[in-house]
C-alpha cells in the first residue's frame, strides 16, 4: 500500500506523481483581459487524457471546441480526452485555480516550462511526444 501524500498548503505546489492516477496543481494568473484574450495555454487537445479546472478565486474562461465557458469561484470545467481546449483569465484581476490532470499531462507541462526553444516545431514535437496535439 502506498503512503498518503499530504500538502499542508497547495499554494504553488503539486500533489501527486508519475505513479499516481492524477496530479493536482494550484495555479494563479495575474489577470489579462478579453480583447484579445491572453491565453494561458495555446489551443490543444490530449488524445487520451482528461483535464479539469476548479476555480478557487476570480474567473477563468475555458474554451472547449467552439464553446466558451466562464467559470467563477466554486465552478469546475472538464475537457474530456480528444476535446480541443484553451483557457484564460478574462479579467484584469487575478484568478486562482486547481488544475487536475493525469501524470502524462503534468509531464508535458513540466517539459514545456523547461524548453529553451519554444518554436512552433519544437512545441508540436513535444505535444506529440505526450499523445497531444497543438493547433
Amino acid at each position: 500500500m502506498k503512503s498518503p501524500i499530504l500538502a499542508a498548503s497547495l499554494a504553488g505546489n503539486v500533489i501527486g506523481s508519475q505513479d499516481s492516477s492524477f496530479v493536482v496543481a494550484e495555479w494563479r494568473d495575474a489577470g489579462g483581459g478579453e480583447e484579445p484574450p491572453l491565453l494561458i495555454a495555446p489551443l490543444h487537445l490530449h488524445r487520451s487524457d482528461d483535464e479539469l479546472w476548479y476555480v478557487l478565486e476570480g474567473v477563468l474562461c475555458v474554451q472547449l471546441g467552439d464553446e466558451v465557458i466562464e467559470a467563477r469561484a466554486g465552478a469546475a470545467v472538464m475537457a474530456p480526452a480528444g476535446t480541443p481546449h484553451t483557457f484564460w483569465n478574462p479579467s484584469p484581476d487575478p484568478t486562482r485555480y486547481l488544475l487536475v490532470m493525469t501524470p502524462r499531462v503534468h509531464r508535458l507541462i513540466e517539459e514545456i516550462h523547461m524548453l529553451e526553444d519554444r518554436s512552433w516545431q519544437s512545441l508540436q514535437a513535444l505535444f506529440e511526444k505526450y499523445d497531444s496535439q497543438l493547433f
